[in-house]
Parts: C-alpha cells; sequence; structure tokens
C-alpha cells in the first residue's frame, strides 16, 4: 500500500471543486418525480432480499449557531421545541416500519443533527423505546449504534444514559481547540468539557470515538493548529475526521458572519494540512481516505485492510449491505437500489406526517450505469484501487470499451503521478489519495453534463 505523499504543486493544480460522494448519483439528481409511492414499491423489494437495516434520525435542534455551519438546523434556546418534532418522528418509525420487514436486524443506527443531545434525557428514552418498539434492534452491542455529540451539550449522565440506550459509538464535535478561532466562530468549549466527556466515555465502554475538526477556519494557523492537535492526539480518540473549511456565505447564512479577511490564505491552509498529515501519522493513525484518519486497530483500519470498507450518507462505513431507512426532516435514506429525501423544513415536515404520508419529496431509482459507476467510485473512494477484471465479471462489460473517454483522462494523472493504471486496474499513488475525489470526478457521469454545481473544493 502506498503511503500518503503530500504533494503541494500537484494539490494545487488539481485543487477544484468536487462532490464528497457520500453517494453516487449524488443528491444533485434527486428529482420530485420519485415520490412516496416509488419508496414503498422498493421498500416491498428490498424485504424480499432480507438484508440488514440502517436507520438514521435527523435532531435538526441547535441551542446556539455556528457560523461555519453548513448543516439543516433549527436555532432555538427554547427546549420545548423539540416536543411537536418528536411527537411527529415517532409516527415516522410507526409509517416506515409498516414497509419493512421487522425482524431484518438493525446493524446500524445513527442520531445525526443539529445538535441530537439538544433533547432532554426522558426524550431520548422516549425515542429510543420508540424505535426498539418497531424495530429489530441488536441488544448484544454487536451493532454500529452512533450519535453526534455537542461537549457543551453533554454531561457525565448524558454519556451513561446513551451507553445504556445501546449507543457505543461517539462523534464529538471539537473543531479547533484554539480560544481565539472558537470565538471568531461562535463555538466556544473548553477543553475540560471535552476531556470530561471523553473520560466518562472511557468509563462507559465505548467501542470507538471520533473528533471532527476543521482547517481553514478564521484566525488559525500551523502554529494555532499544531496546538490543537497536540491536545487531540492526547485524548486519544480511535478516529479523527479533518475537514476542510468551505466559505460558502452565498449558500449558507450563518457563514456571512464570518469576517473573510480572517480566513487563512491558500499557502497556509495548505501547510496546515501538511502538518496536520505529519502529526497524525507520527502519533500512529492510518489515513482512511477524505480527511479520515484512523487507530490501526480501529474497525474502519481493519475493514480497509480487509477490502470490506463501504461509504454512505454518514460517512466510512463497515456495514455495506444495508437499507438505510431516514427519518425526520431533510434526512436522506437509501432503500434497495435508490435515494430518497425528506421535506426540507419543519411546517412541510409537519404537514405531511400530520397527514400519516411518507414526508419523502424527492430522490432517485439507480440505473445500470448508475450502479456501475457506483461500484467504480466506491472502491476507489474506500480501497484506492479498482479492479478491472472484477469489474467485468460482475457488470458484463469491457472497461476499456465503456470507459474509453474516462480511461484517456486517467492517463493524464498517471503522468502526473497520482495512479497507476494498466490492463488489470487502477492502483492509487501516494500523491493521489489526497486528491481521490478528483479521480473518482472522472467516472462521474453526471458532472460531465452539468458544470454548474457549487460543490466545496477538494483540498
Amino acid at each position: 500500500m502506498y503511503e500518503l505523499e503530500f504533494d503541494k504543486e500537484l494539490i494545487r493544480r488539481y485543487d477544484k471543486a468536487g462532490p464528497r460522494y457520500t453517494s453516487y448519483p449524488t443528491a444533485v439528481q434527486f428529482h420530485e418525480d420519485f415520490g412516496p409511492e416509488d419508496y414503498r414499491r422498493l421498500a416491498t423489494r428490498s424485504n424480499q432480499q432480507g438484508c440488514s437495516l440502517s436507520l438514521y434520525f435527523h435532531l435538526p435542534f441547535c441551542n446556539t449557531v455556528c457560523f461555519y455551519c453548513a448543516c439543516s438546523k433549527v436555532i432555538t434556546a427554547n427546549r420545548r421545541r423539540a416536543a411537536p418534532y418528536l411527537q411527529r418522528l415517532h409516527r415516522e418509525i410507526e409509517l416506515q416500519s409498516e414497509l419493512f420487514d421487522t425482524t431484518r436486524p438493525v446493524e446500524q443506527l445513527h442520531w445525526g443533527g443539529g445538535t441530537p443531545t439538544f433533547i432532554s434525557h426522558d426524550e431520548m428514552r422516549e425515542l429510543m423505546a420508540k424505535t426498539r418498539e418497531h424495530f429489530q434492534l441488536l441488544d448484544d452491542d454487536t451493532g454500529e449504534y452512533s450519535i453526534e455529540i455537542d461537549p457543551r451539550e453533554a454531561d457525565r449522565d448524558t454519556i451513561a444514559l446513551l451507553r445504556e440506550l445501546g449507543f457505543n459509538r461517539i462523534s464529538l464535535g471539537v473543531q479547533d481547540f484554539d480560544p481565539a478561532v472558537q470565538k471568531a466562530v461562535n463555538r466556544i468549549q473548553s477543553e475540560a468539557q471535552i476531556a470530561e466527556v471523553m473520560e466518562a466515555v472511557r468509563e462507559y465502554g465505548f467501542r470507538s470515538t471520533s473528533f471532527d475538526l476543521i482547517y481553514g477556519l478564521p484566525l488559525q494557523s500551523v502554529e494555532s493548529f499544531s496546538r490543537t492537535l497536540d491536545k487531540v492526539v492526547a485524548l486519544e480518540p480511535e478516529r479523527l475526521s479533518i475537514f476542510n473549511y468551505a466559505h460558502l456565505p452565498e449558500l449558507f447564512k450563518p457563514q456571512r458572519q464570518i469576517n473573510a479577511a480572517d480566513l487563512p490564505g491558500p499557502d497556509e491552509k495548505l501547510a496546515i494540512l501538511k502538518y496536520t498529515i505529519e502529526k497524525l501519522t507520527e502519533a500512529g493513525y492510518v489515513y482512511i481516505g477524505m480527511d479520515h484518519f484512523a487507530r490501526p486497530d480501529d474497525e474502519l483500519a481493519i475493514a480497509q485492510r480487509n477490502g470490506t470498507l463501504h461509504r454512505n450518507f454518514q460517512g466510512y462505513s463497515t456495514h455495506a449491505d444495508c437499507d438505510l431507512i431516514a427519518m425526520g426532516m431533510t434526512a436522506i435514506g437509501k432503500v434497495g437500489d435508490s435515494y430518497s429525501q425528506n421535506v426540507k423544513t419543519m411546517d412541510e415536515y409537519y404537514a405531511r406526517i400530520d397527514q400519516d404520508q411518507l414526508p419523502i419529496f424527492r430522490g432517485l431509482e439507480l440505473d445500470a450505469d448508475d450502479l456501475l459507476r457506483r461500484e467504480i467510485i466506491n472502491q476507489l473512494i474506500c480501497h484506492f484501487s479498482l479492479s478491472f477484471p472484477a469489474l467485468e465479471l460482475a457488470f458484463g462489460i469491457s472497461v476499456s470499451e465503456y470507459f474509453a473517454t474516462e480511461l484517456a483522462e486517467l492517463k493524464a494523472m498517471q503522468n502526473d503521478g497520482l495512479l497507476q493504471l494498466n490492463e488489470r486496474g487502477i492502483t492509487v499513488l501516494g500523491a493521489g489519495k489526497l486528491l481521490i475525489r478528483n479521480i473518482c470526478m472522472v467516472f462521474d457521469k453526471y458532472l460531465r453534463q452539468q458544470q454548474t454545481q457549487r460543490y466545496s473544493k477538494v483540498i
């Protein structure tokens, strides 16, 4: 396996906007001709295949706004606003469970947001009890049951409750430890708060903890971020996600509160990334791909070595064959060979649920070409390699004929040292790993057809 290599000149040349490929096709291709009836038909078909289930719950509430945030959220200090939302979420659980064979085990479960721990302890218990009433949750701790945590909204008692409810993985929003950076993005949280959460996580036996960090935030420098990384490494999370901050104030209103003049310049941003890679590698972390690092004994690193790593809407995963049932406003699911998304506003969500309707408003059913290209992108983004013979056997195609245009483009990337290309397949080299999105984009049919869509830069 080729080691990750930082090539500043190559990164500059290839640093353009592109999808993150938590799905292929991406959400840009979803359309409103796909609705609840299509979803019901595909749910029936998926029951015949009988694979395991994955459940996602979107809990959109946040007490305060983080200026960098591009998530779907509801900012409110009024905790009572959660009750009517959860009432509808409980009803959606009932509506969804009517479509699926609920003897199918739930191998994955995720609460995302927003801030899932915004809701009260009693509301957490009720939501999990409702889920357990209608779906087959695993009781032996073998499932991948995870939750996103804001350390300002989770004390020791909260962590103990989450473990009691069955969660065994936690993702912590750290972003940056520097007080000036925290103030600039309105995300003020102490080191003590994060350390207390980590202490409780260890005490109650969670199997994995992930930290989210962001580089490219206002007032960041190599020197300031190096201090953050020292503190992160000392806390020993099993996984790390190091996200590139994409400043798109025209798309995300909270980002208008950020002073663009305070953002690190392109050279400083690249230097931060380079230092981060060196620091984490030195600390023993393995580069999984797409901003993610993990300890060598973590399940993600093991799955990558075994060739079983997968990527979905929650990022990298060890469960490839689950149907993802997504609940809550804006939530995106994957059932059979389809994607679907719930309505985006709370008023629409309430209205649909109150009429006992599935709140799905758009989606996409994948065709044979989509499935072929999805497999290619998944192999590249998870394993940095692609076997042409395996692809031809699985899909009954000739790679050289089907992808003549793409192979010609890949030769230019081979000349630049990003990958090796021969009749057996593609191997991504160390310099190409950071640019894996660019390599995947070569196979994106829709990206060729539509060049105007706004994405974040790849680095």
